[in-house]
């Protein structure tokens, strides 16, 4: 059995994406400013909550600190935190916009002592930069090259003693010199329903919007445990509410919405079914190259691999073996499908 699919959906245009798209604009206003309005991710808190104390014990500045795990889980938000916490003035930016080192060494002289320096992306940082941020973080000193030439000198710059956050999505991409710079180091795990329905409630309250505990934990169960997909669901949700509803968020609301969105109970969309089906019809449930899927559905390869298959595969409904993707008998029952004949399911 043959099956056709238009184009392929870019992972921003998709509701249901992790990463920061235009629409994300009033994320800021919804961003908890302290620890205790934080939701979610108790042990990380609890282990910073012990150094943070400890640093404003000792009038030190916090270790450096690096954050990793999925994206839209709120790294950026507990850097702003951990700056509140302690005090301290915070400076933002990201590897990519990191070009040269002096741009770094404008940021690093810039700041003051205890000052938290935050580079989003940090495994992006430009191989030459990120030899500057060696001494930086170990010796606060920066070791600038005057002139050219044999008249080339070098002379050594003083740095407030600041710390050095860093965030990121891959920290397997990360130079091991770089990652064994950072004293702690905190992964940040996907969210339970039952968090991500305190952060609905909370978002709706600052966004002043009606909302029963039952739509906000609906809308919590396909936000595929990402705080940034939940308060961009709950946005559009407001607004079939408004417009189709009694302008308050109740389950029904919240599922009438969902459902105009193609979002299902899991938080799938119709892209992630597209692929599931592709797998289905045309390879009888796998095992396909990545490389043959990603033709068969119209996407790039990389793009399957980082974006649509790491929730599938946590949800347990995709499998990778040697010989390709596969499949499971979970994602089947999804579907309403059933495996063909003599086929072997995981």
């Amino acid at each position: 059995m043959s099956i056709e699919f238009s184009g392929g959906m870019a992972d921003d245009e998709r509701i249901i994406s992790t990463r920061q798209l235009a629409e994300d604009e009033t994320e800021n206003s919804l961003r908890p400013k302290s620890m205790a309005d934080y939701v979610g991710q108790a042990k990380v808190k609890e282990n910073l909550g012990v150094y943070i104390e400890a640093a404003k014990q000792r009038g030190e500045a916090l270790d450096h600190t690096l954050l990793y795990g999925p994206p839209g889980l709120g790294k950026t938000t507990l850097a702003g935190i951990i700056a509140n916490e302690m005090g301290v003035n915070i400076r933002v930016t990201s590897g990519p916009a990191i070009e040269k080192a002096g741009d770094l060494a404008a940021l690093l002289t810039n700041l003051s002592e205890n000052d938290i320096l935050f580079i989003d992306e940090i495994h992006r940082l430009d191989r030459a930069v990120e030899e500057i941020l060696y001494p930086a973080m170990e010796d606060y000193a920066l070791d600038i090259i005057i002139g050219k030439g044999p008249s080339a000198r070098s002379i050594r710059l003083d740095l407030p003693r600041f710390t050095l956050i860093g965030a990121t999505t891959r920290a397997g991409q990360m130079t091991s010199p770089l990652r064994d710079r950072f004293g702690v180091m905190l992964r940040l795990e996907l969210y339970s329903a039952e968090e991500l329905c305190h952060i609905v409630e909370r978002s709706a309250s600052i966004l002043n919007v009606p909302c029963e505990h039952e739509g906000a934990l609906e809308i919590a169960r396909r936000s595929r445990g990402t705080p940034r997909i939940a308060n961009r669901l709950l946005r559009r949700v407001r607004d079939f509410a408004q417009v189709r509803g009694t302008g308050t968020i109740d389950k029904a609301s919240a599922d009438m919405a969902l459902r105009a969105q193609e979002i299902d109970e899991l938080g799938l969309d119709a892209v992630d079914r597209r692929m599931l089906k592709s797998i289905m019809l045309n390879y009888g449930g796998g095992p396909v190259g990545l490389e043959t899927l990603a033709a068969t559905i119209g996407e790039e390869a990389i793009t399957l691999e980082d974006v649509y298959e790491p929730y599938l595969m946590q949800i347990g409904f995709l499998s990778r073996t040697p010989r390709g993707r596969c499949v499971t008998m979970q994602a089947y029952r999804h579907m309403n499908m059933e495996p063909a004949d003599g086929q072997q399911m995981l």
